[in-house]
Formats: structure tokens, C-alpha cells, sequence
């Protein structure tokens, strides 16, 4: 074997190794992530967790809004991505303890009566106006500021991750005051999961409030945190 041959013979090997390397690297990253993100939402390989779905307030019959059905379709892709399998129960219908499974409850309490309850139990802090007509319809009040819908413009939805007394498994609520609030709260988590487990801890509690700007013209997409109000949120 001449000196030519035997180099390219070597870099030939040499190319392989590199490429064995990368590619060993890429998969322990994607795990690492992957297990992250399993641990994050509570939602290892082979689990079941809870969707709870809301009722279009504005629909004659039983209904879901548009924005709502696109956020609980970008649940799904992530729960499918963990690994998991998906329960779908509508929010009059769910009769299951907080923690027994992980739960994503969409939708305002107007339109989630599950929504309702985790507020009044688990975000005894916040107050949020039901009441349809007035400037203060679907305002949300907490740590003694009150957030008023401006339709279009401005309007605001909290985005949190709660556990119950004793519950091994958390609960991820997106209450907004419109669908559209809704379906940014999930892409917001979606997106930004990394960050809050970072910023929160795998295994911790938190309460957003964001903000969706000029939504009538941008959708979901122009979302801005206003606040953490986790501490005024779980406040009795």
C-alpha cells in the first residue's frame, strides 16, 4: 500500500469515526432533551394525561371555537412527541382528583367549569369577571391589578403549572379571556417549555400572565409575559 492510498485509506476511517461521534452526541442530546421534556410536563413514555376540552360559550349547541381546537391540536403533537397517549374529556365530564394523571385544561372559566375549580382551588388569587357585557367583561384581577380586555388589541390569558395537595402529576391551565388567548398560552408553552423548566424547575409551580397583542392581526404569534403572579395567584 503506497503513501497516497494509505492516507486516503485513513481519512476515509478517520471521517467515519467523526461521523459515529456526531451522530452518538446528537442522539444523547435528543435524549437528554427528550427526557427533560418528559419530566418537565409530567408525561413519560407510555403514560395517559388528560385533555380537558371547553364549550364554545357563543355556540347554540355543544361546540368548540376555532382557536381552542387549533390549541388543543398543538397539544396533541406534543404529547405525542413525550411519548404519551392522550384521554380527550369535555369539562362538564372530567370526575378525576388533581395529580392522578397530567391534565391540560383550556379555556376560561366561562367556558371550562374545570377551569373553575382548579381557580378557586388551586388560584385562590385571581378573581376573574364572568360577566359578558361592560368594560370589565373577562377582566382578570390579581395582585391587586386588574387586566380588562381591550378585543383585538390587548386581551390577556394566565398560563400555569399547578399541582394539588399531594398530586405526583401537574396541571397545565391556559385561561384566557378569548379562544385566540387560549391557543397562545399552549404555543407559548409550547415554545418556551424549555425556558420555564429552567427558570421554574422541572418539577416546579408557576403562574403567567401574558399578554396577546393586535391578535386580529397577528393571531396567537405577538405574545408578551406581563408578569410572574404566581405568588399573588396561590396566595389565600
Amino acid at each position: 500500500m503506497n503513501d497516497d492510498v494509505r492516507n486516503i485509506v485513513l481519512g476515509l476511517v478517520a471521517s467515519g469515526i467523526s461521523a459515529a461521534a456526531g451522530w452518538f452526541v446528537r442522539t444523547q442530546l435528543w435524549r437528554r432533551q427528550l427526557r427533560r421534556k418528559q419530566a418537565f410536563f409530567g408525561l413519560p413514555g407510555g403514560s395517559e394525561c388528560l385533555l380537558v376540552v371547553n364549550q364554545d360559550p357563543a355556540a347554540s349547541g355543544w361546540g368548540v371555537a376555532r382557536h381552542d381546537a387549533f390549541a388543543l391540536l398543538e397539544l396533541a403533537a406534543l404529547i405525542k412527541e413525550c411519548g404519551a397517549h392522550t384521554d380527550i374529556v369535555v369539562h362538564d365530564a372530567a370526575r378525576q382528583g388533581i395529580g392522578v394523571r397530567t391534565e391540560f385544561c383550556v379555556g376560561g372559566p366561562v367556558s371550562n367549569r374545570r377551569t373553575e375549580a382548579h381557580l378557586r382551588s388551586l388560584l385562590p388569587g385571581v378573581t376573574v369577571n364572568t360577566g359578558n357585557g361592560g368594560p370589565d367583561g373577562g377582566a382578570i384581577t390579581v395582585g391587586g391589578e386588574t387586566y380588562r380586555m381591550d378585543k383585538g388589541t390587548a386581551e390577556y390569558v394566565l398560563l400555569a403549572r399547578l399541582r394539588g395537595p399531594g398530586g405526583s402529576r401537574p396541571v397545565f391551565l391556559a385561561s384566557g379571556q378569548r379562544s385566540v388567548t387560549n391557543q397562545a398560552a399552549i404555543r407559548y408553552l409550547a415554545r418556551h417549555h424549555a425556558r420555564l423548566a429552567r427558570r421554574h424547575g422541572l418539577d416546579g409551580t408557576f403562574c403567567l400572565l401574558l399578554k396577546v397583542v393586535s391578535s386580529d392581526a397577528y393571531g396567537p404569534d405577538m405574545v408578551e409575559l406581563v408578569a410572574d403572579v404566581t405568588e399573588a395567584a396561590t396566595a389565600v
